[in-house]
């Protein structure tokens, strides 16, 4: 789940750990293999494509499985792909906001298999328009926190490209900015010795909600349904997770 809820980091864990590696790398090489597509094989001259691969190392994603999604993704081979990127809207329990992305070669299946999983899990398929209007695409970053990396070594990194918000939370600073501006705020990180664990364009909500724990369970069943499906890329929602929530989540 993406959107920057307070639960992506903890189920980004989750991901690794409990053997769901292989579906996670599955979308990873899909992400290089579209940004190759889109913007040529050379990271230098690719920023999509660098961010891809660099999320892709972060998550031990072998360094041969990025090659040959490069290649088969710039077209070279006999293997190369082609993906349509498909949005659908929902809600899920309580009315909470669902926007979910599909990277497919079957525009059917992926339809089906979406349709299937909000059905299945207390959600309803909206109609375009109906969630989307509260997304805008933003330029995500987070930093750890690591010894020297504070609020304010970061504010200084960045203050001559533009940013929109520097949030800290437990582990973790999260940088939002304008997309455009994602290349120029990760290449002024690195320039002064911070580094990152993830950068990614995402949809953001303007209107997130905060939810009970009971709505939270539901929610997040329902965008882990949506996630096992190989379609689907990204979810993003509205979701805004308590820490006194999240805490009970986690002792689930």
């Amino acid at each position: 789940m993406s959107g920057h809820s307070k639960w992506a980091t903890t189920k980004h864990k989750k991901a690794v750990i409990d053997g769901r590696r292989a579906k996670l790398f599955a979308k990873l090489i899909k992400n290089i293999e579209v940004a190759a597509r889109l913007g040529g094989p050379d990271l230098d001259g690719n920023p999509t494509l660098y961010d891809a691969v660099q999320k892709g190392r972060k998550s031990s994603l072998p360094n041969d499985n990025i090659d040959r999604a490069i290649k088969r993704g710039s077209g070279v081979g006999a293997d190369a792909v082609e993906y349509q990127n498909i949005m659908y809207e929902g809600y899920g329990p309580n009315g909470v906001a669902i926007l979910i992305e599909c990277l497919t070669d079957n525009k059917n299946r992926a339809a089906a298999e979406v349709r299937l999983a909000v059905s299945r899990n207390g959600g309803t398929m909206a109609d375009p328009g109906s969630v989307s209007y509260q997304f805008a695409r933003k330029g995500v970053i987070v930093v750890s926190k690591t010894e020297g990396t504070t609020e304010d070594s970061i504010l200084e990194a960045v203050l001559e490209v533009g940013v929109d918000d520097v949030e800290e939370r437990a582990e973790q600073f999260v940088i939002t900015t304008d997309p455009s501006e994602m290349v120029s705020v990760r290449t002024a990180l690195q320039a002064a010795g911070i580094d990152y664990e993830s950068a990614d364009v995402e949809f953001v909500s303007s209107m997130p909600i905060q939810v009970d724990a009971e709505t939270a369970r539901k929610s997040i069943a329902l965008i882990d349904a949506l996630e096992d499906s190989d379609d689907v890329q990204n979810v993003y929602s509205n979701l805004d997770i308590s820490p006194e929530v999240l805490a009970e989540l986690e002792n689930d």
